[in-house]
């Protein structure tokens, strides 16, 4: 049967919509700081338990998390590894109803050995007080392995979408990117501060001199002030050290053009 064209118009409506939400909620899960977790309690009772926890990303934006083995969600976990992280920025609207929200749901586990330096750098990157205790015996970093998203973008805009929808996809810029990192980010540092300040003054308008750069993904990068954070997106996905000094030169030209504009 040949489809109508109002048919047609639908699934593409459709289609825009889901792509919308997912690029709308790596984007919420980048930019976060913190996440509501759900997580059952470790019982027979099988009550879900939410608490407030501080979040990283992974290169693919999966989330990365340090827990107290003293802490309940953590206990909880240890018998159940399902879980469900909430993602927000609704909390300054007039009616937060109106802001986009995403629940990432999937596994939660302890990072293995050979994977723990490099994921804690990016979390500690994202919050350097956490250092004063991710060195105690009873801490330890774990990640979310997620399988599926609810993307919420305001009033009947919702949608379900898979993990493969959710994370970035390029395994191989992630590989690049990773390998990449820790250079990248002493070299702006060390040599280009005015850079860095061009991106946070110029092209994301936030105020201040001083700022440093704190991580970088295929995506984009993180940037911080004092307590103060914001994130910078590529214009397109970044997929090797060329491409980075490419990208950033030419973001840098920008910011300093807007400042002088």
């Amino acid at each position: 049967m040949v489809r109508s064209v109002k048919a047609r118009q639908v699934e593409k409506a459709i289609a825009e919509t889901a792509d919308e939400g997912a690029a709308q909620a790596r984007a919420i899960v980048r930019r976060a700081r913190s996440a509501s977790l759900a997580t059952a309690i470790a019982s027979k009772d099988g009550f879900p338990y939410v608490s407030l926890v501080t979040v990283a990303c992974d290169m693919d934006a999966s989330p990365l998390m340090l827990f107290s083995t003293l802490a309940d969600h953590t206990r909880n976990l240890a018998e159940d590894a399902r879980a469900s992280l909430l993602f927000e920025e609704t909390s300054r609207r007039a009616n937060p109803q109106t802001g986009p929200r995403v629940t990432l749901s999937g596994k939660i586990r302890k990072i293995s050995p050979e994977k723990n330096d490099s994921l804690a750098h990016r979390f500690l990157a994202r919050h350097p007080d956490a250092g004063m205790y991710a060195g105690f015996t009873d801490f330890a970093f774990y990640r979310m392995t997620v399988e599926r998203a609810h993307w919420v973008g305001g009033f009947a805009r919702a949608r379900w979408l898979p993990a493969r929808r959710i994370l970035f996809a390029d395994k191989d810029a992630c590989a690049a990117i990773t390998a990449c990192e820790a250079g990248v980010i002493g070299h702006m540092n060390a040599d280009h501060g005015d850079a860095l300040d061009a991106y946070a003054n110029g092209l994301l308008g936030r105020a201040g001199t001083g700022w440093a750069m704190t991580g970088i993904d295929p995506e984009g990068i993180d940037l911080r002030r004092g307590a103060r954070v914001a994130r910078l997106v590529f214009p397109e996905p970044v997929t090797s050290a060329a491409a980075c000094r490419t990208t950033l030169a030419a973001l840098a030209k920008q910011g300093r053009a807007a400042i002088r504009a």
